[in-house]
């Protein structure tokens, strides 16, 4: 068992180092290298001085291929000081406002528009609750699903009852137990007697699967590809040695980081158009 997990580990240690590779457009130049940088900051959680790095990249290099990123990971960066939030909140809006904003990055900046609002107004400021509620219908599944949940907080019954016919369609409709949940206990704040008669239904058990592929972004065509039950992997990735770790690290992926977002986005497809090498990376859980 011993050797079968260490096996495991370089495994995965390697499909990881490919798609981290993958997943970070080649270095050839100086506003590369100082993307890259910043971005390493941001991993490191150094919001303050990733913040300035971005900033400085986006007024250096405006018209680069990474900008988007950058403006993106600049919110994030304004997102995690205390004090900063209307700051963030904007400049989510400004990344959704990008035409070559990166699809799992735009909804990671729904999410954190939502989750901004909501402490906004738990703060009194009411007004940005108009953000939540313009996403109960967001084309989004992920978004609309989030932003029905988070309104289920909301004192004004008025505002909390937007939520019911979106919790009332989870509970529904999908198959993940954890999700119902969630959905029936906010409908329970919200509006208990929404929930008789609602038909529940069961709950799927299958093994979860880590996927990790690398296609060509032209043909399609799959040039890496790794399947692996996820009780396994989330075993393996834990145990990758720091070296290797170390390796992964400084193509710009903390594995740990991976394990959390993963675990916080089950359903999600991480994808990255490489424009440089041409490649696709994807990472999900199935």
């Amino acid at each position: 068992m011993r050797s079968d997990m260490k096996t495991l580990r370089v495994i995965l240690a390697v499909g990881l180092v490919l798609a981290a590779a993958a997943f970070v457009p080649a270095q050839t130049g100086d506003g590369d290298k100082r993307f890259q940088e910043a971005k390493q900051l941001v991993f490191d959680e150094k919001w303050a001085e990733a913040q300035a790095r971005l900033e400085d990249f986006l007024a250096r290099y405006p018209q680069s291929p990474l900008a988007p990123q950058a403006v993106y990971y600049r919110s994030k960066c304004l997102g995690e000081q205390e004090g900063r939030e209307r700051e963030a909140l904007a400049s989510f809006k400004d990344y959704l406002k990008l035409k070559d904003r990166n699809r799992n990055l735009g909804e990671d900046a729904e999410v954190s528009v939502i989750d901004l609002a909501m402490k906004l107004y738990d703060r009194g400021d009411k007004g940005f609750l108009r953000e939540v509620e313009s996403r109960i219908a967001h084309p989004e599944k992920a978004v609309r699903y989030y932003a029905a949940i988070q309104l289920s907080y909301v004192k004004e019954k008025r505002i909390a009852d937007q939520s019911v016919p979106v919790l009332k369609r989870i509970i529904e409709d999908e198959s993940s137990g954890e999700l119902r949940d969630r959905a029936r206990i906010a409908l329970l704040r919200v509006s208990p007697e929404a929930l008789a008669g609602l038909e529940d239904r069961p709950a799927e058990k299958r093994v979860r699967m880590l996927r990790i592929m690398v296609l060509d972004s032209t043909s399609k065509k799959v040039e890496f590809e790794l399947n692996i039950p996820w009780a396994l992997a989330d075993l393996a990735l834990t145990a990758i040695p720091e070296e290797q770790k170390a390796v992964i690290r400084e193509k710009g992926y903390d594995v740990n980081r991976i394990l959390r977002d993963l675990q916080s986005a089950r359903g999600t497809v991480f994808e990255v158009n490489d424009l440089k090498t041409g490649t696709t990376l994807r990472i999900w859980i199935e």
